[in-house]
């Protein structure tokens, strides 16, 4: 069977699943600020679950914050290289370097000396590029925990958290940390199990660029 010319087009094909996104999600989408519409409707593509968007929260000014970094030149730390492959390098406003250090010489030793994830000792090398950084797990809870933690303990602030760490073990309950208590800085986040790389990646390619590529 031949694929109707209209599922080639990949303009057509955005528009039309921003369209249904925007119809399906319409009554969620309304309870949101309007610069965080965009950040739901690429977190609900990237999973092609519409009703994602009820279980986003962003805190105010997150968004802003994010592109502000970002128009900076701030990095894009990464718990996990798929997010990293899921950044949209051509969108990034100022030639954004993205980290992910879950490869690093020394990590699987750190992480099996203090008993972790290599996903979460990882997070002890971000001290240098964190100040001011955006952040975006979409991986390990363990990661998200260790953030939180090296926050608790005086590390650097960086300018967003994107929290997206998906999962049946921890992923609600560090989310849910980050919602109660996210240290006076601006977040997003998805409640509950659900998250993951690509989302992860949506949300840093939405504060790059909105849905730009993606005709409404």
């Amino acid at each position: 069977m031949p694929v109707p010319a209209h599922l080639r087009d990949p303009a057509a094909i955005y528009a039309l699943s921003f369209r249904t996104i925007r119809e399906e999600g319409a009554p969620a989408l309304a309870r949101l600020a309007p610069d965080a519409q965009d950040l739901a409707i690429r977190i609900a593509h990237a999973c092609g679950m519409v009703d994602a968007i009820d279980d986003l929260v962003v805190s105010p000014g997150a968004v802003a914050a994010g592109r502000a970094a970002l128009q900076r030149g701030a990095p894009i730390l990464v718990d996990a290289e798929m997010v990293a492959h899921g950044v949209i390098r051509a969108r990034l406003p100022a030639g954004n370097r993205v980290v992910c250090r879950l490869n690093d010489s020394g990590v699987s030793e750190h992480a099996r000396q203090v008993a972790t994830t290599r996903s979460a000792a990882q997070v002890d090398l971000w001290d240098a590029d964190l100040d001011g950084a955006v952040v975006a797990i979409g991986n390990a809870p363990t990661a998200l925990f260790r953030l939180l933690e090296r926050l608790d303990e005086g590390a650097p602030h960086p300018a967003v958290i994107l929290g997206f760490p998906v999962g049946f073990v921890g992923a609600a309950e560090s989310k849910a940390e980050l919602a109660a208590n996210p240290r006076g800085l601006p977040f997003a986040t998805l409640t509950g199990r659900r998250g993951g790389s690509a989302v992860a990646a949506a949300a840093v390619n939405a504060l790059a660029a909105g849905l730009e590529g993606a005709p409404a």
